[in-house]
């Protein structure tokens, strides 16, 4: 896994050799750390994979989605055409798009396994006690059990005509194409209902 400045040199690397830049001057060649967070705000790009402290990391589906959404753009492609045709893509088709080269794929070693801060909101409540007289002893301090530990991280999947669903974890491409497939009675409800993009509307 890589830290978004390692992922975005990685980008500058791949696109290096024949990206010509986008036709509109005011698309960057290469994204910034901004540009990536609003891309996986909007769904355009998966959320980080894992975090090292407050230490965002990625992988290889992001580099391989950056990469190819600044191909597309290159050829005149405007964001919105771009997330209709990525979304769902499998890794197979990302990198057809791409064409990133081998050597950039290579991830460094996976981080340690990092604690989960327990989520205090999900513990049950505590039983109310028993009044103590004033009298009585104060009883030991034992120290109240640890809330469950749970991983929570949100991926935006793009359904196209700017709707995105975020769901909890990173979705495989099974995941991304059984997503797309069910949420197809939802983005007609939400077209008959005026609720989308038409212009990014497959």
């Amino acid at each position: 896994m890589w830290t978004l400045d390692e992922l975005l040199d990685r980008v500058s690397a791949a696109l290096t050799a024949e990206y010509s830049g986008a036709p509109n001057g005011r698309v960057r060649d290469v994204p910034d750390r901004r540009a990536v967070r609003w891309y996986a705000t909007t769904g355009l790009v998966d959320r980080p994979s894992a975090m090292r402290g407050r230490t965002a990391l990625y992988e290889k589906r992001h580099l391989l989605q950056l990469v190819a959404v600044k191909r597309l753009q290159s050829q005149g492609r405007t964001l919105a055409e771009i997330q209709t045709e990525l979304a769902g893509a499998t890794e197979t088709a990302l990198a057809t798009i791409a064409r990133v080269p081998e050597h950039l794929l290579a991830s460094g070693e996976a981080p340690p396994p990092e604690a989960v801060r327990p989520r205090f909101w999900a513990a049950p409540a505590a039983p109310a006690a028993a009044p103590v007289p004033v009298d009585a002893p104060a009883p030991p301090a034992v120290a109240p059990p640890a809330p469950p530990a749970e991983a929570f991280a949100l991926n935006g999947v793009a359904l196209g005509g700017g709707a995105v669903v975020l769901v909890p974890g990173t979705p495989t491409d099974a995941d991304r194409a059984a997503i797309a497939a069910a949420a197809r009675p939802l983005l007609d409800l939400l077209a008959a209902r005026g609720l989308l993009n038409e212009r990014e509307t497959p």
